[in-house]
């Protein structure tokens, strides 16, 4: 288990100001061939409870291992989050989607034409989602699966879904698409940080289906007109 000690970070303006450092491992990982001895290292430092960037198909990501209470402790200082913010269980299919998420036929037809890719869906949790990831009062939780190599190849071999949320520092809009900027801007802040090609620089589709007519709650790099 890595030890994190609690940083005094500001946090203004899409910058972060850190007063001590600490060196995340640099990983540049081949978007299209993913090396697996590099994939298996970051991996490796998930499990020991490190925090993790990473690509995606809209933008970076940060997350951390489903039941590591301090990553999500971290991801919350680090993006300013509060209990209502819905965390999104990356998975790296349906059958494993279908673990955490409550889905019923016409929401598998629904997240099936539209997967894998970059929507984010929030669903009714189902037992097997850790209680401090879910709504306080809805008792939902975002669930979605990346069209991005390296983010397939990271989920392949972790074995399950990241807990992660889009890297969008406060005060911006839009997540971090470069891996340089990620290390330079937090470096301090993350465990390992893996640089590899983005597909887009907007954050997900962000479609909510708990009330059995999808409702699109943040417009994205997914097309939200299938779900008109």
């Amino acid at each position: 288990m890595l030890t994190w000690v609690p940083l005094a970070v500001s946090v203004a303006a899409g910058a972060v100001t850190r007063f001590n450092v600490r060196m995340a491992r640099y990983l540049e990982i081949h978007p299209q061939d993913p090396q697996p001895r590099l994939v298996a290292q970051a991996v490796e430092v998930v499990r020991r409870g490190g925090l993790i960037a990473y690509p995606t198909d809209s933008g970076y990501a940060v997350g951390c291992a489903l039941g590591n209470k301090e990553g999500l402790d971290r991801i919350k200082l680090m993006r300013r989050l509060d209990d209502k913010h819905h965390f999104t269980l990356v998975c790296r299919d349906f059958a494993q989607l279908g673990q955490f998420v409550i889905v019923d036929n016409a929401v598998f037809r629904l997240i099936k034409s539209a997967t894998p890719g970059p929507y984010t869906f929030i669903l009714r949790g189902t037992q097997e989602v850790p209680r401090r990831l879910l709504h306080p009062k809805k008792h939902t939780v975002g669930v979605r699966i990346p069209d991005h190599r390296t983010t397939q190849a990271l989920l392949a071999e972790l074995g399950e879904p990241l807990l992660s949320s889009t890297l969008i520092l406060p005060g911006q809009e839009t997540p971090m698409t470069e891996g340089w900027m990620v290390k330079e801007e937090l470096e301090g802040l993350l465990d390992v940080i893996v640089d590899s090609d983005v597909d887009s620089s907007e954050p997900t589709t962000v479609v909510d289906l708990t009330s059995g007519t999808p409702e699109v709650l943040r417009t994205g790099a997914g097309d939200p007109s299938r779900f008109a």
